[in-house]
């Protein structure tokens, strides 16, 4: 029930999802209560299947989970450092999925879920919020994510005076295992890469030859797809989540540079016969019952995506757990309409979280739910927070979605696009590396590889001192 009484001393979370629930775990632990409202099941999304908290309705995949060399890898290790519910429930509910952090999805929801449900200082709410919040509310996160309700939408669109951006996304169908046909499939790896839970065998891989290749293609240019209503026919893709038929569209050989490129695998039922494209699968729950074809997100109708899918070799008799789909995603002109705490202009008592800000990717949008959360509880506690080093991955996310990072002018703040975490967004470094431990000088390749390590070495570093100079400082007040 929601309450008329001014709640100054409460920071209300709109949306379940991976920002809302990182948002409220971070403002309850540091001893802040906190109401989190979820309108699933009363309302369901087109995408989502559960009433469970952080719901995965895309990949199960985390991505790279190299702190070293990746920047999503990066933001794990940095997540991990400031308590992070998300990567804690995802390290719990790990599947193999070689150098990558897969989870088990439902696994992963229920951890989530549990952990919130539990704690004293949160309540959560299963409403919708049918508009802005009431106003007597001082402090909230908007984490509603790219599958806001109407109303909320349009609440905001009317409160910034300025039309929502929107692109499309998509998700991969997945395939029960035992229907999978291994005498045509393997188990591996590219490149025989250990990750996490890993054993440098952790996906399946199902070959092609140049001549089936040639007419998967053609099937899928040719396959019915979902028909767009009149508003969205002018609506964008996000280019890291592009429908296997758009990439097919761009050029012939453009999924064998994608997505099914025959690199780093040997196929043991032909070895001497190198694959001209593969398709992979990685392991979608604990069980490992289930698969998840990688990259091949889809628009698709669902009777085109069992007759091209199963032209596949080994997934000639697949059967479908969930067949692919296509949903819209909305995002705020970030820049132009939140200020450097992820607060509205317009209205500095809604802050905003998640994908909606203009990050794209699981772990990119609870980040952004993990510093937003942390400026609400600083702010319920009248203190300020400095923001996140900008050399770190999480201060370089968080500049890219308040401007930072791109021009100011409107012509810039028109262009904003959402974007997942990537080096090009974290400041150069002074001095290059030049040279290996040994004393001898880095070559080719190798330059790129220590300058990455470079970069995430001087992140974990700045992190750890704005960690003890800010926050164990405020925890301590």
């Amino acid at each position: 029930m929601i309450s008329s009484t001014p709640q100054t001393d409460t920071v209300h979370v709109i949306g379940g999802g991976l920002a809302g629930s990182e948002a409220a775990w971070q403002v309850a632990n540091a001893g802040v209560r906190v109401v989190l409202h979820e309108m699933r099941p009363l309302r369901m999304t087109e995408a989502h299947r559960t009433e469970g908290l952080a719901e995965l309705v895309c990949s199960n995949s985390f991505r790279s989970d190299d702190a070293a060399n990746n920047a999503v890898g990066l933001l794990h290790a940095e997540m991990r450092r400031l308590g992070s519910l998300i990567m804690r429930s995802a390290d719990a509910n790990q599947v193999p999925a070689g150098g990558a952090l897969a989870v088990d999805r439902d696994g992963f929801s229920a951890a989530v879920t549990k952990a919130l449900h539990d704690h004293p200082l949160i309540e959560i709410d299963r409403a919708e919020i049918a508009g802005l919040p009431p106003t007597e509310w001082g402090n909230v996160i908007v984490a509603t994510g790219p599958l806001t309700s109407a109303p909320l939408a349009d609440a905001i669109r009317e409160l910034t005076d300025e039309n929502a951006l929107a692109f499309f996304d998509a998700i991969a169908p997945i395939v029960h295992k035992d229907s999978i046909d291994m005498s045509v499939a393997w188990f591996q790896s590219r490149y025989d890469k250990v990750g996490p839970g890993g054993t440098g065998a952790d996906y399946i891989n199902c070959p092609m030859t140049k001549e089936q290749y040639d007419a998967f293609v053609a099937a899928l240019l040719a396959g019915d797809k979902v028909d767009f209503k009149d508003w969205e026919t002018n609506t964008p893709y996000f280019d890291g989540c592009l429908p296997v038929e758009v990439m097919a569209e761009r050029g012939h050989e453009t999924l064998r540079h994608g997505p099914m490129k025959p690199v780093g695998l040997t196929n043991p039922h032909n070895p001497t016969v190198k694959p001209y494209a593969i398709v992979q699968l990685r392991q979608d729950n604990k069980l490992g019952t289930l698969y998840n074809i990688v990259g091949f997100q889809t628009k698709l109708n669902y009777g085109a995506q069992q007759r091209v899918f199963r032209t596949i070799p080994g997934l000639e008799n697949a059967e479908f757990a969930r067949l692919g789909g296509l949903h819209r995603n909305t995002f705020l002109n970030s820049p132009k309409l939140l200020d450097g705490q992820l607060r509205l202009r317009a209205q500095p008592r809604l802050r905003f979280a998640g994908q909606m800000t203009g990050c794209e990717g699981y772990v990119e949008s609870a980040s952004i739910g993990l510093i937003a959360g942390l400026y609400a509880a600083a702010n319920t506690r009248a203190q300020s927070l400095e923001p996140p080093p900008a050399t770190t991955a999480l201060g370089s996310l968080l500049g890219h979605i308040t401007g930072g990072h791109i021009e100011t002018s409107e012509a810039g703040m028109r262009s904003f696009q959402p974007m997942n975490i990537n080096f090009g967004l974290f400041p150069p470094l002074a001095t290059l590396p030049t040279k290996k431990p040994d004393g001898t000088r880095l070559r080719g390749n190798e330059k790129t590889v220590a300058k990455k390590q470079a970069l995430s070495a001087r992140a974990l570093a700045d992190l750890d001192r704005w960690i003890a100079d800010h926050l164990r400082v405020a925890a301590a007040a």
